[in-house]
């Protein structure tokens, strides 16, 4: 069996790679992983693993083995290469630790007939099939030790402040992360708000006293940090607005012992899953449980935002 990860890195990868490798050795399984995710899939780039190779990774953030986007992986010829290269070494299965587009290279292998079973990992919270992926919690942490370190300072200076966070198209983290993190307004793509309402909102915690007022931002909403940081500048209004770009310091932290466990059972459910026959799955939790949900299920869906949090951070601002 070939264990990989793909796309962008997570929180608890390692610590997913590890439960797969030390559970799938207990049951006698020839293990391997697979350098740089599909592109190390194309090119051949196995090592054989045992429990020794995966010791002392679950504390450490991003994956050993190392991850990379794949476009020739998106075509049918890149894909007849990987099967090849699986084939040529004669793997029996394969297990693929990543998010959407991860999981999407998952199903076209599935779809030509090669067992994989997919392992929901990405800070973006926004796959199909797993209430809560790998990665999320640690991530989520970071944005708000981050937040309340900048509110520190913007208290200080009287100042506006616009914090974007990561998440591509789903609003996930910078809801989450504006709610617990007390901010006065949180712009996410599933609700779409305007430069003018978000004025409104620092006009309003000014009148009211505050001393600085905080916007919590998705990189994927349309009124972005940059977009908001022109508005400012063409309207000023009565605080002074500085703007922070968190970017990839969210993917790099230790995993937190949340994701550490959560990593823990989705790697040791993938096994499970192999030695049950269950193929073309995404192992992922579901109501605290570890469950399974068909791939194509997984690519086809996308998981909805519980919006009345939204609502719920706006009373609460």
């Amino acid at each position: 069996m070939a264990i990989l990860t793909s796309g962008g890195d997570a929180p608890g990868m390692n610590a997913a790679i590890r439960a797969a490798v030390r559970v799938g050795e207990q049951q006698g399984l020839e293990l391997f992983g697979v350098a740089r995710g599909f592109n190390g899939l194309l090119n051949g780039s196995f090592r054989p693993l045992d429990a020794g190779d995966v010791s002392g990774v679950i504390q450490q953030g991003g994956t050993f083995l190392g991850t990379a986007r794949c476009t020739e992986f998106k075509t049918d010829a890149g894909q007849e290469r990987a099967l090849h290269e699986l084939h040529l070494r004669r793997i029996d299965a394969l297990v693929v630790i990543g998010g959407n587009g991860s999981q999407q290279g998952s199903f076209a292998l599935a779809r030509k007939g090669f067992p994989v079973v997919g392992v929901a990992s990405t800070i973006d919270n926004d796959l199909t099939g797993s209430d809560i992926t790998v990665g999320v919690d640690t991530a989520l942490n970071i944005a708000l030790e981050a937040i309340d370190r900048l509110k520190v300072t913007a208290s200080s200076h009287e100042r506006g402040l616009v914090v974007e966070v990561m998440g591509r198209d789903c609003g996930y983290l910078a809801l989450m992360a504006g709610l617990t993190g007390g901010a006065e307004a949180v712009v996410i793509p599933e609700r779409e708000t305007g430069p003018d309402e978000i004025a409104r909102v620092f006009h309003k915690a000014y009148a009211d006293g505050k001393k600085h007022a905080l916007a919590v931002v998705a990189e994927g909403a349309r009124c972005n940090a940059q977009t908001l940081i022109r508005y400012f500048e063409e309207q000023p209004g009565p605080f002074e607005v500085r703007a922070t770009i968190l970017g990839h310091v969210q993917r790099g932290g230790v995993p937190t012992a949340y994701d550490r466990l959560l990593a823990s059972r989705l790697g040791a459910g993938a096994i499970d899953a192999l030695l049950k026959g269950q193929t073309g799955v995404l192992v992922g939790l579901l109501d605290d449980r570890v469950g399974t949900t068909p791939l194509g299920t997984v690519v086809d869906t996308c998981k909805p935002l519980n919006l009345e949090l939204l609502d719920l951070a706006a009373v609460l601002s």
